[in-house]
């Protein structure tokens, strides 16, 4: 297959030339090593990956014996595997004024970001790493960051290309694992068997030293059937027959690995008994589709969860596009005691810009109503709208829009 360029490429050669070391985190197999061997390329950069245990063994045994046998400039692939490496890395960092010396790869792993924390402050660049998005398979490439104003929304639909709902749930049912593009429906269940299988449940044992894998993989089977729900400990637990307790360290796991992500509650001093629950999904949507044993892209499009399946895409989507931005956003949902729900709240800029997902190609815009109960908010109301399945961008009024998925 050939390379297919990331998003974060330019992001990762920023950072690259103003720290000492760069570290890209991520779920396994989301091509954090092809993109650095990639970028790697007419240099003179050692490579070198601690999934090799005799390598590992001599990374944590030796550090500094390790470090002659490869030399920076150097790739150091599953980082976490070796927290023993970091004070040395620390050490040469200190004593070399080079940028760009050490390029790390590793799971979000929580203690191995602890260590990094507290032996590289100041010396290290952090960045993740997702699965393909649909705009990177698809090659499209924009002049600006997402803006959600109607002229904003105008411009970037001259650059974007058509899409519908097929080609849509295509991605959704295949994912942006890059060993899945070009798979047939059997190699892509086979590849999905095998990823949970050994990776997941390997990393499991390695970094969250669980042992019981099938009650690990009824978690997260049962985890796959909730995207788009608020997050129910209960409901998980009962599902793999263990502990409440137990679920939500598991939860985090997942989340340390890059498999789950948590859209928090939007949080407001003025608005009271907003609900304190987040929002479960996969960052993976294939994965997702995979675990729920959906064989095809049709029998997901109209299954009964495909409503909950489209606000995957579009929630997970606009992660990566802001994980790549060189603008910060934070993504949350509103939820209040009256069970009046906004899908997305996007804050930016100081303004927070309300969003419902539908996957319809005619919602209804009374939907933006709702958006009235950010009013009593201290923030500034910025544009808005629902994003669907509309073909071309169309106002609803001044402050909001019908906003194709495609634009996202």
């Amino acid at each position: 297959m050939n390379y297919i360029k990331r998003d974060l490429e330019r992001k990762f050669l920023k950072a690259n030339a103003f720290f000492k070391a760069v570290l890209v985190t991520g779920a396994r197999q989301v091509g954090k090593t092809t993109m650095l061997r990639h970028l790697a390329q007419g240099q003179n950069r050692t490579y070198v990956s601690l999934d090799d245990i005799s390598v590992r063994d001599l990374a944590k045994r030796d550090p500094a014996l390790f470090f002659q046998t490869y030399k920076p400039p150097v790739i150091i692939d599953e980082v976490q595997y070796a927290p023993e490496l970091f004070p040395k890395i620390k050490e040469l960092c200190d004593a070399s004024e080079e940028c760009g010396q050490f390029w790390l790869t590793g799971s979000q792993q929580f203690s191995m970001m602890k260590n990094v924390r507290e032996s590289l402050t100041g010396r290290i660049g952090i960045l993740e790493l997702f699965s393909l998005s649909k705009r990177e398979i698809g090659g499209a490439q924009y002049d600006s960051d997402i803006d959600f104003s109607l002229n904003g929304l105008q411009a970037r639909q001259r650059q974007a290309p058509q899409t519908d709902i097929t080609t849509v749930f295509d991605y959704i049912w295949r994912g942006g694992m890059p060993q899945t593009i070009g798979a047939d429906a059997e190699q892509r269940q086979d590849y999905f068997s095998a990823y949970v299988n050994t990776y997941l449940m390997r990393d499991a044992a390695e970094l969250g030293g669980i042992t019981d894998t099938l009650r690990f993989g009824k978690f997260i089977t049962a985890c796959a059937a909730l995207i788009g729900q608020q997050l129910n400990y209960k409901t998980t637990a009962d599902a793999a027959e263990i502990a409440q307790s137990t679920a939500k360290e598991w939860t985090r796991l997942l989340q340390g690995m890059g498999i789950l992500y948590l859209l928090p509650p939007f949080s407001n001093n003025a608005l009271k008994r907003l609900s304190k629950t987040p929002k479960l999904y996969f960052l993976d949507s294939g994965l997702a589709a995979s675990l729920s044993m959906w064989p095809s892209a049709e029998t997901l499009m109209n299954g009964p969860s495909s409503g909950q399946t489209f606000e995957n895409f579009v929630v997970t989507e606009l992660v990566k596009n802001y994980a790549y931005s060189a603008n910060k956003a934070a993504l949350s949902y509103y939820r209040d005691q009256n069970a009046k729900e906004i899908d997305l709240i996007v804050e930016e800029g100081g303004f927070v810009h309300p969003l419902e997902i539908k996957k319809s190609a005619s919602p209804d815009r009374r939907d933006v109503k709702k958006f009235d109960v950010l009013s009593k908010t201290s923030v500034e109301r910025g544009a808005g709208g629902i994003i669907c399945m509309m073909q071309n961008v169309l106002p609803i009024d001044s402050l909001n829009c019908f906003i194709p998925c495609g634009l996202i």
